[in-house]
């Protein structure tokens, strides 16, 4: 029984004493997201959050109106921004060639004005461009043209989601991001789950096993977004992969004397660490991805598990029971210094590491309710971010803004939710499916370094 707590999110034990996760299916198809006219579910659970309004004007042109809808969505889930009814706009027949009337715009209450236009190239290929202004100091915030092809217009809606995110906050966005988690089907005895990726939105979910291995604890390469690695648990064997999302190449670690848990990349790509259950001890191993050479870094009696590297490598955050209860440690990258930094009360798991360096998430579980919360990275200023009869297993997203986790309501099934790093907007992702273990990759492009800040004379500042 000591095993339970402390391996919950990341072993076997997930699945074998899920009683946590015992619900029927819902009768939704696995994998569709959520009904895009649908409310999205926000609970404001902290003070007062006033969305800053934005007037999104459908673009004109193939596919113009899809992909305004898709950015809509996105601003709405973010929790900042609150899309305006187009039914409500004054002006109409906006184009790229026109800057707004701005009174009719101001009038309204809009904050902020977006609008664009799609053209089609002569080999089928789209031309997308998009203007932002904001209506009261009567200048430009962002302008930028994309080319891609038809197929490609929701990639294209979460870059103009990320650029507009960034423009107005003034932090990198993760709209064009996707999502690895272990999806679920079935019920208590005959569940079937499978390593599975979708869009941040919820949208074209991929599965990538098949379902006649236990998959656990997926993660992704925060410098290759796409090289992923996985535990799968067969019949006789437990095996860390990687697996490569471009050419759908699988390659085993290794076999270890024992069964393996809860691998991390470091945040350079060449290392893994992970924990193996070996003669009744559970210890944080690490292996260069290069040299293939192993190390052993923790010897301690008590369970160490659920390895997290800090953006520099330096340092890695892991859970322990070695003081009688799940506590939170750190240690060096080799291994020396391990010290506790969790001081609450209640059971410390799953941390993760913020891709800013600067907090801890982690799972709390506590007077009969679980939690995800937030540390420094020193352990100080703990902070809950949302709370329920059952969650577990935080992901970052790349700005560190954000955090996903598994959500089971009392009798309920487990989804993935997400909670910003306030704690006031607490939403279930866009994946209207089963899932556990979601993690976040970073962003697919890297950001474009210029927005069309300074471009003209109505242009705002920075």
């Amino acid at each position: 029984m000591r095993l339970n707590p402390l391996l919950a999110s990341a072993a076997a034990l997930a699945l074998a004493a899920s009683g946590l996760s015992q619900a029927q299916a819902s009768g939704q198809t696995p994998g569709q997201p959520a009904q895009t006219g649908a409310p999205v579910e926000v609970e404001i659970d902290q003070g007062v959050l006033r969305p800053f309004q934005i007037a999104i004007v459908p673009f004109t042109g193939e596919r113009g109106r899809d992909i305004s809808d898709v950015v809509s969505g996105n601003l709405r889930r973010s929790g900042f921004f609150e899309p305006m009814n187009p039914a409500g706009f004054i002006e109409t027949g906006l184009t790229l060639a026109n800057a707004p009337n701005f009174p009719q715009w101001t009038q309204i209450g809009a904050q902020a004005v977006l609008y664009g236009g799609v053209t089609t190239r002569a080999d089928n290929r789209l031309d997308v461009g998009f203007r932002l202004y904001d209506p009261y100091r009567q200048c430009q915030l962002v302008s930028y043209q994309f080319t891609a092809t038809p197929e490609q217009y929701r990639r294209i809606a979460h870059k103009i989601s990320d650029m507009i995110y960034q423009r107005m906050t003034g932090e990198p966005g993760f709209f064009d991001t996707r999502v690895i988690f272990v999806s679920e089907e079935g019920d208590a005895l005959n569940r079937k789950n499978r390593l599975t990726i979708v869009d941040q939105d919820g949208y074209q979910p991929v599965f990538l096993t098949q379902g006649d291995e236990v998959i656990m604890s997926p993660r992704f390469s925060a410098s290759q977004p796409d090289e992923v690695t996985y535990v799968a648990l067969g019949k006789e064997y437990s095996r860390i992969y990687l697996y490569n999302l471009t050419t759908g190449r699988r390659e085993s670690l290794g076999e270890f004397d024992g069964q393996v848990l809860a691998p991390r990349f470091s945040n350079d790509g060449n290392k893994v660490a992970f924990s193996i259950i070996r003669g009744g001890n559970t210890d944080i191993y690490v292996m260069d991805l290069r040299s293939r050479q192993l190390s052993r870094l923790t010897s301690d009696p008590g369970i160490d598990t659920s390895p997290s590297f800090s953006p520099d490598g330096s340092m890695i955050v892991f859970n322990s029971d070695r003081s009688g209860s799940p506590r939170l440690y750190v240690m060096r990258a080799d291994g020396s210094g391990q010290r506790p930094i969790s001081r609450g009360g209640g059971s410390y798991t799953a941390p993760s590491w913020s891709p800013r360096g600067d907090l801890i998430a982690f799972t709390k579980q506590s007077g009969g309710r679980f939690s995800t919360g937030v540390m420094d990275a020193n352990g100080g200023n703990e902070r809950i971010l949302s709370s329920s009869y059952f969650e577990e297993g935080p992901s970052w997203a790349p700005n560190g803004r954000y955090v996903m986790f598994a959500r089971q309501t009392r009798g309920g099934d487990t989804r993935l939710w997400t909670v910003d790093l306030s704690g006031r907007v607490v939403a279930q992702a866009g994946y209207n499916g089963r899932g556990t273990d979601p993690a976040w990759s970073p962003l697919l492009d890297a950001p474009a370094a210029n927005i069309g800040i300074g471009q003209g004379p109505d242009s705002c500042p920075s």
